[in-house]
């Protein structure tokens, strides 16, 4: 409800959801008193709505969710270049039979080169993690070079050069006019043919028909996702008939200390807001 409003019939207000996001508005713009909060790092979804005229501040949850989306980001990509999920289908199936040596064999990261696409937070977090595996060259690529690059020797090269190089492309950039659509047909013909393409960032980052085709026609070995479009994404896209493409429901953020931290932040942010004093994490309209 509305600061200083009566309460209306839900015929009379309107209520907006947008994934983790859940506000209301006043049907005059001069009656906005409520500010929006969002259980969420994505800012994405707030830049695209017209929010700013309307004096309307914007609370997030950056930073709390970092630790989790790496974690499930080196899941998944232990996962996919191990073949995790066709793995457990064979001893489910009865496909487990007799020793093979090159039955469900992957790709290791010991001697590898790992591209991550976006070294901000999370991809500095996802390093951080891989480092121990005996990864033997980060690369990066992004706006700008990055100081913290120094702690895992990353090079900061173009992003052609990234997909060409590396055994392992992680995506973990926000959503942006230069980054939408960026992992594309182009993009996954440079990339080497035994290499692993992981996304923990957005959907909309990666052309999906794009990616279909290079994993259908072998130009890589396989894929991660964490995020797609839409999402949910519909149980008959062809993405989800391949044996080499493991996707998850988005689930970065799911350990219940990271929930329930999330939540503790949006409520804090949306009773500052009311009481119109500063919000402990603001986005920046």
């Amino acid at each position: 409800m509305l600061k200083g409003q009566r309460a209306k019939p839900s015929s009379e207000r309107r209520q907006k959801r947008s994934g983790p996001v859940c506000f209301r508005i006043g049907m005059k713009a001069n009656e906005i008193k409520v500010h929006i909060v969002m259980k969420s790092v994505e800012t994405d979804t707030m830049m695209s709505k017209p929010v700013v005229p309307w004096g309307i501040r914007v609370g997030y949850t950056p930073d709390i969710l970092t630790d989790a989306t790496a974690e499930l980001t080196v899941a998944l990509l232990l996962a996919t270049s191990r073949r995790l999920p066709e793995s457990v289908e064979e001893v489910k199936n009865g496909g487990w039979t007799t020793w093979k040596p090159l039955w469900m064999c992957g790709y290791g990261l010991s001697g590898s080169t790992v591209g991550i696409v976006g070294l901000g937070r999370i991809g500095q977090a996802v390093a951080r993690r891989l480092k121990p595996f005996g990864v033997k060259r980060f690369l990066y690529s992004g706006r700008h070079p990055k100081t913290e690059a120094a702690e895992f020797g990353a090079e900061f090269v173009p992003v052609a050069k990234l997909a060409e190089q590396s055994d392992f492309v992680i995506v973990t950039c926000s959503l942006a006019p230069e980054t939408q659509g960026m992992c594309n047909r182009d993009f996954f013909c440079k990339m080497k043919k035994t290499a692993v393409f992981i996304n923990t960032s957005r959907g909309a980052v990666v052309n999906q028909d794009d990616l279909y085709h290079a994993l259908v026609k072998g130009h890589i070995a396989a894929a991660g996702l964490d995020v797609t479009t839409p999402e949910p994404l519909p149980p008959a896209h062809p993405l989800l008939s391949l044996k080499n493409c493991v996707i998850l429901p988005h689930i970065g953020s799911a350990t219940y200390a990271t929930r329930n931290s999330m939540s503790v932040l949006a409520a804090n942010n949306l009773m500052a807001g009311l009481k119109g004093e500063s919000m402990p994490s603001e986005l920046k309209l």
